[in-house]
Protein backbone atom coordinates (compact mmCIF):
# COMPACT_ATOMS: atom_id res chain seq x y z
CA UNK A 1 0.00 0.00 0.00
CA UNK A 2 1.44 3.53 -0.86
CA UNK A 3 1.40 5.94 1.61
CA UNK A 4 -0.93 7.84 -0.34
CA UNK A 5 -3.62 5.28 -0.33
CA UNK A 6 -3.81 4.91 3.32
CA UNK A 7 -6.90 6.40 5.48
CA UNK A 8 -5.73 8.37 8.53
CA UNK A 9 -8.50 9.27 9.63
CA UNK A 10 -8.59 12.95 8.56
CA UNK A 11 -10.53 14.35 6.29
CA UNK A 12 -9.94 17.02 4.20
CA UNK A 13 -10.04 20.64 5.74
CA UNK A 14 -9.39 18.83 9.12
CA UNK A 15 -5.72 20.01 9.72
CA UNK A 16 -4.39 23.46 8.42
CA UNK A 17 -2.14 22.97 5.19
CA UNK A 18 1.30 22.41 5.55
CA UNK A 19 2.63 25.81 5.14
CA UNK A 20 0.18 27.58 6.92
CA UNK A 21 1.25 29.64 10.10
CA UNK A 22 -0.99 29.65 13.37
CA UNK A 23 -1.03 33.60 14.18
CA UNK A 24 -2.25 35.14 17.28
CA UNK A 25 -5.29 37.40 16.59
CA UNK A 26 -3.66 40.32 19.43
CA UNK A 27 -3.60 43.33 17.58
CA UNK A 28 0.11 43.19 16.53
CA UNK A 29 1.35 41.51 13.28
CA UNK A 30 4.63 40.83 12.67
CA UNK A 31 5.72 40.50 9.21
CA UNK A 32 9.34 39.42 10.13
CA UNK A 33 8.36 35.86 9.49
CA UNK A 34 6.49 36.15 6.60
CA UNK A 35 7.72 36.78 3.01
CA UNK A 36 6.97 40.16 0.62
CA UNK A 37 4.61 37.90 -1.38
CA UNK A 38 2.23 36.80 1.59
CA UNK A 39 1.86 40.03 2.33
CA UNK A 40 -0.78 41.17 0.21
CA UNK A 41 -3.29 38.44 1.58
CA UNK A 42 -1.85 38.69 5.21
CA UNK A 43 -2.35 41.92 6.30
CA UNK A 44 -6.38 42.60 4.84
CA UNK A 45 -7.01 38.97 6.07
CA UNK A 46 -5.32 39.80 9.91
CA UNK A 47 -6.84 43.29 10.08
CA UNK A 48 -10.36 41.46 9.02
CA UNK A 49 -10.22 39.17 11.98
CA UNK A 50 -9.04 42.33 14.47
CA UNK A 51 -11.74 43.67 13.22
CA UNK A 52 -14.45 40.76 13.54
CA UNK A 53 -12.98 40.62 17.33
CA UNK A 54 -13.07 44.39 18.21
CA UNK A 55 -9.53 45.16 17.90
CA UNK A 56 -9.69 48.29 16.01
CA UNK A 57 -5.94 49.70 16.69
CA UNK A 58 -3.72 48.00 15.00
CA UNK A 59 0.29 47.77 15.12
CA UNK A 60 2.07 45.91 12.09
CA UNK A 61 5.92 45.27 12.51
CA UNK A 62 7.50 45.71 9.51
CA UNK A 63 10.88 45.97 10.06
CA UNK A 64 12.88 49.36 8.97
CA UNK A 65 15.49 48.26 5.95
CA UNK A 66 15.42 49.82 2.89
CA UNK A 67 11.28 50.78 3.40
CA UNK A 68 10.02 48.53 0.67
CA UNK A 69 7.84 46.65 3.25
CA UNK A 70 6.86 49.60 4.65
CA UNK A 71 6.07 51.12 1.01
CA UNK A 72 4.26 48.36 0.31
CA UNK A 73 2.30 47.75 3.48
CA UNK A 74 1.36 51.23 3.35
CA UNK A 75 -0.19 51.25 -0.33
CA UNK A 76 -1.95 48.25 0.83
CA UNK A 77 -3.81 50.32 3.85
CA UNK A 78 -4.39 52.91 1.87
CA UNK A 79 -6.78 51.13 -0.64
CA UNK A 80 -8.38 49.10 2.28
CA UNK A 81 -12.23 50.90 2.98
CA UNK A 82 -12.39 49.31 6.55
CA UNK A 83 -8.62 51.31 7.39
CA UNK A 84 -9.36 54.69 8.93
CA UNK A 85 -6.23 55.76 9.61
CA UNK A 86 -2.64 54.42 9.40
CA UNK A 87 0.77 56.30 10.80
CA UNK A 88 4.34 55.32 11.68
CA UNK A 89 4.65 54.24 15.12
CA UNK A 90 6.95 56.70 17.72
CA UNK A 91 10.09 55.49 19.17
CA UNK A 92 8.43 53.58 21.84
CA UNK A 93 6.38 51.43 19.06
CA UNK A 94 9.02 50.68 16.63
CA UNK A 95 9.27 54.19 14.87
CA UNK A 96 9.20 53.62 11.49
CA UNK A 97 9.66 49.94 11.55
CA UNK A 98 6.32 49.68 12.56
CA UNK A 99 2.60 51.20 11.54
CA UNK A 100 -0.24 51.87 13.43
CA UNK A 101 -3.64 51.04 12.06
CA UNK A 102 -7.07 52.22 13.11
CA UNK A 103 -9.78 50.38 12.04
CA UNK A 104 -13.18 51.41 11.29
CA UNK A 105 -15.69 50.34 13.67
CA UNK A 106 -17.88 47.28 12.30
CA UNK A 107 -21.28 48.02 11.13
CA UNK A 108 -23.33 46.96 14.31
CA UNK A 109 -25.18 43.61 13.91
CA UNK A 110 -29.15 43.74 13.07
Amino acid sequence: MRDDDRDDGEGEGDAAPPDAVAIPIDGTLDLHTFSPREVGDLVPEYLAECRARGILAVRIVHGKGTGALRRSVHALLARLPEVESFRLADERGGAWGATLVTLKAPPPQT
